[in-house]
């Protein structure tokens, strides 16, 4: 494989330059060719598809977002989208492509792999929420811009007595939730993956004041329900007057990535270089005990791939992350 491209799709994570700047300087160490796919695939199918080189990636690794831009564009879930996708491709010259991005982005992956054009996939996502690996590009660094906030929301809820509800991004799963809860000590953890009731937190709420607690921090993701809703509810359980919530949004997918995520982002994209450049396509890359490693983006759960097709071509998504529910557990008994 002598020329291959990079892109970046679906929503930013602090660490894709870094994973870029990877993909670019490994792929000129082993005498490839490589191009830029700008605006994700919505650029690859507009032919949006430019050469880079070391230059090209100078001072990107400390930077947050994506230079390459990204873009959500559902039109490639379209056979018509992929074909043209793939004969930009290769009108270009391409013959394999590394995809950095979420689990929308792996769909467009699995669509060139079952195309039979080779792609890899890496999980950029502050989400933490990609089948196959522990960690993904981006999570450490919107865990710790959520400590950050939340260490300062701290100060300001033990000044004045209050109850503050503070809600993370995460989409469907919990993992920022409990890993910037845990940081900042936080009094209650609520996340999608485990059930709760109203009435027990305000219980326990009024247990804290009971023993001399002077505030609390609740940290909400966004996965249960709005931080709005969820204060409503509260009020209406409880006698909760003093209580303010707080919607942290997207600064969490800001900012320079940290060591963890930039050193993550670019071994996983040196790793994805290595094997395209043994030929090796259709897989997702990802990280077990600290370890690269590879699993099939198509396939079947025996075999330990990301996704399967049924018959009528329905996606069903294999061993679906989980959050780790030991961690509730742990904050249950520090708080």
């Amino acid at each position: 494989m002598k020329r291959i491209a990079v892109l970046t799709s679906g929503g930013d994570a602090p660490g894709m330059n870094a994973a870029i700047r990877a993909v670019v300087r490994q792929a000129i160490s082993e005498g490839m060719e490589v191009f830029g796919i700008y605006d994700g695939y919505a650029g690859m199918v507009a032919g949006e598809i430019h050469p880079l080189d070391a230059a090209s990636v100078g001072d990107i690794i400390s930077r947050g977002g994506t230079f390459l831009h990204s873009a959500r564009y559902p039109e490639f879930a379209q056979l018509e989208g992929q074909l043209k996708g793939i004969e930009q491709l290769k009108k270009h010259g391409i013959e394999g492509v590394v995809v950095i991005g979420g689990d929308g982005s792996y769909h467009g992956a699995m669509r060139l792999t079952e195309h039979g054009f080779p792609a890899i996939g890496l999980p950029g996502t502050i989400d933490n929420d990609i089948v196959g690996t522990d960690f993904t590009i981006g999570f450490d660094t919107a865990v710790t811009t959520a400590m950050d906030a939340i260490d300062k929301i701290r100060d300001t809820s033990s000044s004045h007595r209050r109850t503050f509800v503070i809600e993370v991004m995460g989409r469907n799963a919990g993992d920022i939730a409990l890993w910037a809860g845990i940081a900042t000590g936080a009094d209650e953890i609520i996340i999608p993956e485990e059930g709760f009731k109203m009435e027990d937190i305000v219980a326990s709420i009024k247990a804290g004041y009971e023993h001399g607690k002077k505030h609390n921090i609740i940290v909400l993701a966004e996965g249960v329900m709005s931080a709005a809703e969820f204060g409503e509810q509260l009020k209406a359980s409880g006698d909760l007057s003093d209580l303010r919530v707080t919607e942290l949004g997207h600064i969490q997918r800001g900012g320079s990535p940290t060591a963890r995520d930039r050193v993550l982002a670019s071994r996983m994209g040196a790793h994805a270089v290595k094997l395209l450049k043994q030929g090796i396509g259709g897989v997702a890359v990802g990280i077990r005990n600290e370890k690269m490693v590879e699993n099939p983006i198509l396939g079947t759960a025996e075999e330990g791939a990301l996704f399967s097709l049924t018959a009528e071509g329905k996606i069903i998504v294999n061993n679906p992350h989980k959050a780790d529910l030991e961690l509730a557990e742990l904050n249950k008994s520090l708080s």
